[in-house]
């Protein structure tokens, strides 16, 4: 399916992917996806609609009462640890395709496409371990949960971890038996595309994993309306979250929303200076700061202000820029829009009265969508560029002068993805996790945590939790059956036995 792999081109045949087949769109349209780093045209992509949708769903309801519910949860691990093997055989493929579609430095893509193997890996191991428990009733009943599947599961994943992000909910829905439907972002679709070639490789059932390519407001908005998804796992922006918490609640299926954040990453005057500064920078400039968690709110202590400035704006100055295939350590932004909307917010910062320190729209590129790492000074918590989600490399700085300021601030958001929290007083460590209204805490290390961490937010960061085990959960359903079983024994004595009797029958 994957034509020309080099770094300025490469073809994708317009096809959907359904049932293991490669399907035209019922449209008959395509939209082309760029390479960001050089604004070249890397291929052209089925515009899917809502008859591919229901093409999609249909397919995944087949596969899930047919073949794919039928098999042993062991059998299921089976399956996942094979796509993992084989995703890991094809990492650099997968990595250098990710690169063209999103921009991002090749070692970046290699790692993420590890994180990939990992969840099919881990979530493999969990498939026959997903069990239920008994509730003991007394000797004349069995109480016992089973815990099913939900059925067909919808994933409509964002553009800055594209692969990732896919492999974070799919992998669980699978282990636990659904069947899913992808739509991947209309900008970065390429490795979507190409893991369905590790289904059909691998003799998956037809159905298992689906893919629709096209835009959120079509095939995004008839994956989340559809009568037959039973749930939705959505990772965007928070208006679209609300929209797809309206259709979820018009069908009554749960969801998991992912929807943004403004994370601080709080700097006491008692940390390592270096330590903190070194992870500041990664906080906010991985991926270009096009991260939901990223730490795009720098608190310090004000007794510290000045010298950790210097030492995070020294940072930000020797980090190199460039095309994702050259290996920088910094890549553009997805899209023109996004571009030229991250550069929207640097204006605001700058009319909103704060001072920008390095940064802005970087220098040297005649083509692609590259801002600067930048930093702003004397920010207010009520400034926008401290508020709203920048999605891009803007980091925020305020200063605070006590624990109870630096709580007040920090919990001043709308967002409550993520935190970092910098000290060596672990006891302030602990006591701030504790007051911090973030559903991801990490101190003195930022994108800490692994495959077993969950992750979620607080207030409009979204509902529920990804990775681990507490994911599962996101894609089964407790059933409980009670069984009576024989008579009841003759009773030894009559009294208390006899006046307890009306309240221990089961209701």
């Amino acid at each position: 399916m994957i034509g020309n792999m080099s770094a300025s081109a490469s073809e994708v045949h317009p096809k959907l992917f359904i049932a293991n087949e490669w399907r035209p769109s019922h449209t008959g349209q395509t939209f082309e996806t760029v390479d960001p780093s050089t604004e070249e045209v890397i291929a052209s992509i089925p515009r899917g609609g809502a008859e591919d949708v229901d093409d999609a769903v249909s397919a995944a309801r087949e596969a899930f009462n047919g073949p794919w519910r039928r098999l042993t949860p062991e059998d299921r691990a089976r399956f996942l640890y094979q796509v993992a093997r084989s995703l890991e055989s094809r990492l650099e493929e997968f990595a250098r395709l990710e690169t063209l579609d999103t921009g991002k430095p090749l070692q970046h893509s290699r790692n993420e496409i590890r994180n990939c193997v990992r969840y099919f890996d881990y979530y493999a191991g969990a498939a026959d371990k997903i069990h239920g428990e008994t509730i003991p009733l007394g000797p004349n009943y069995l109480d016992y949960t089973v815990r099913e599947p939900l059925g067909v599961t919808a994933h409509i994943v964002p553009w800055n971890v594209p692969l990732g992000m896919v492999c974070r909910s799919l992998a669980p829905a699978l282990a636990a038996g659904n069947a899913a439907v992808v739509k991947p972002a209309e900008q970065t679709p390429l490795t979507a595309l190409k893991l369905a070639e590790l289904f059909l490789e691998l003799d998956a059932p037809p159905g298992v994993y689906n893919v629709v390519t096209g835009f959120g407001e079509e095939a995004g908005r008839a994956l989340s309306e559809h009568p037959g998804i039973d749930s939705i796992t959505f990772t965007g922006s928070v208006e679209t979250g609300r929209a797809v918490l309206r259709a979820a609640a018009e069908h009554v299926r749960p969801v998991v929303l992912e929807l943004g954040g403004k994370s601080p990453q709080v700097v006491f005057a008692d940390c390592d200076l270096d330590l903190a500064a070194d992870e500041v920078a990664k906080g906010i400039y991985s991926n270009s700061g096009q991260y939901c968690d990223a730490g795009s709110r720098l608190l310090i202590d004000g007794s510290i202000k000045e010298p950790f400035l210097e030492k995070v704006i020294e940072r930000a100055r020797a980090i190199k820029l460039g095309a994702g295939m050259d290996e920088p350590d910094m890549g553009p932004l997805v899209s023109e829009e996004h571009f030229e909307r991250v550069l929207g917010y640097i204006e605001v910062g700058n009319k909103e009265g704060a001072r920008m320190l390095t940064g802005g729209r970087a220098e040297g590129f005649e083509r692609g969508y590259f801002v600067a790492p930048t930093i702003f000074d004397d920010v207010e918590s009520n400034m926008r560029i401290a508020q709203e989600e920048i999605f891009g490399p803007v980091l925020a700085t305020l200063s605070f002068g006590s624990e109870v300021e630096a709580i007040e601030i920090a919990n001043d958001s709308s967002y409550g993805l993520a935190a970092g929290i910098f000290t060596r007083d672990i006891d302030r460590a602990l006591r701030f996790a504790s007051e911090i209204q973030a559903g991801y805490v990490m101190i003195n290390e930022y994108f800490s945590g692994g495959m077993g961490s969950p992750f979620g937010g607080y207030k409009q960061s979204g509902i529920g939790r990804e990775r681990g085990l507490i994911a599962l959960d996101n894609y089964t359903q407790i059933k409980n059956v009670v069984v009576k079983v024989g008579q009841r024994l003759p009773r030894r004595s009559a009294g208390i036995q006899d006046a307890l009797a009306p309240i221990t029958k089961p209701g």
